[in-house]
């Protein structure tokens, strides 16, 4: 479907082609997805004290002033992770939120140094996740795959040995991202271990220009050679980048909520969404950290939606991108898109 015949749709009824269009969602942390009633039931599974006295105290606790006051209390979350059913238990949550919302396609990002670093091994992270993969297609037709990230606030030794110790499971992981603290951790400090993934043939992404300055984009894309950039909402202040990422077709993988919720910006209808995809920017629209920012998937369209008063022709473009940006092969993309037309066409 060309982009132009897409039908102009009332406001009012958004929220349900919203709500209806199939969608690839390709910025989710899944450690990002524990809802805080899982937390505590894993803690007492294992037997994991954590300071909160229950779920609302927990919940409450979720106010950020910045990313860092985030991953403090994110990382806090993780602690009771500790089994292969703990991380298959968190994933396939997941993937309930996700079938409900028409996501078709996932691809997951998992932070294997936040769980090795508590002695629980790489094995234990990646078959939980993957067998919860597997199940995700039996169970809801959704797709989904795995993308390790290194944790940017550590070296890159670290991530270097991160590496090899996922190297017996590496059938199972589509690709490599780079997460955590951005600010003071620029992409190239992982320039070698990036480049060691790619002669291994591993897909690339990483965060960049959320908090951190459009230089990072930049090194991103020329010393890193990722394919997509993770939020990415820090080039709007650089035309030339601007010009660069639309001419390439270089995919910025945004999170609305997310970067409300740590003060990216004061409000949603100052996000800069509708900007960076009238300036002809691969935008996709992702959930990031659900648990923590306050919605999935349709949370973060219908919201930002409503806020900037983007249009039908928006809404299928968005869609469309998060297909053609997603690491899953041609027929499955077309199928992928297929199916969106045909939701496009036959919504009345």
């Amino acid at each position: 479907m060309n982009h132009a015949l897409v039908k102009d749709v009332a406001a009012d009824r958004m929220p349900d082609l919203l709500r209806k269009m199939p969608k690839a969602e390709l910025h989710i942390h899944i450690e990002g997805s524990l809802e805080p009633e899982l937390i505590f039931a894993l803690a007492e599974r294992n037997k994991v004290s954590i300071p909160y006295a229950n779920v609302e105290e927990l919940r409450s606790a979720y106010a950020f002033s910045n990313l860092q006051s985030f991953l403090d209390i994110y990382y806090a979350g993780a602690s009771v992770l500790l089994k292969e059913q703990d991380f298959y238990d968190m994933a396939h949550a997941y993937f309930v939120k996700a079938a409900q919302d028409n996501v078709v396609h996932a691809e997951l990002f998992f932070d294997p140094q936040t769980h090795t670093a508590r002695g629980v091994g790489m094995d234990v992270v990646v078959k939980g996740l993957h067998r919860a993969c597997i199940d995700a297609q039996k169970e809801f037709g959704i797709s989904a795959s795995l993308i390790l990230c290194f944790l940017r606030h550590l070296s890159e030794e670290a991530a270097f040995e991160t590496l090899e110790e996922a190297m017996p499971w590496r059938d199972k992981i589509v690709g490599i991202g780079l997460d955590s603290g951005e600010l003071g951790n620029p992409p190239e400090k992982f320039a070698r271990v990036f480049a060691r993934c790619r002669e291994l043939g591993f897909h690339l992404v990483a965060h960049a220009g959320e908090e951190g300055p459009p230089a990072y984009i930049w090194t991103a894309l020329d010393v890193l050679k990722v394919e997509r950039i993770d939020h990415g909402v820090q080039s709007i202040k650089d035309p030339a980048l601007l010009e660069r990422l639309a001419k390439d077709r270089i995919a910025l993988t945004v999170c609305p909520l997310s970067n409300l919720k740590l003060c990216v910006f004061p409000d949603l209808a100052s996000h800069n969404l509708r900007q960076l995809l009238d300036a002809g920017l691969a935008v996709t629209v992702n959930s990031d950290d659900p648990a923590y920012f306050g919605g999935y998937m349709n949370d973060n369209f219908t919201q930002i939606f409503a806020a900037t008063g983007m249009t039908a022709r928006h809404a299928y473009t968005l869609a469309r991108n998060s297909f053609e940006a997603s690491f899953i092969d041609a027929a499955d993309k077309q199928a992928c898109i297929d199916r969106l037309d045909q939701v496009f066409e036959s919504f009345v």
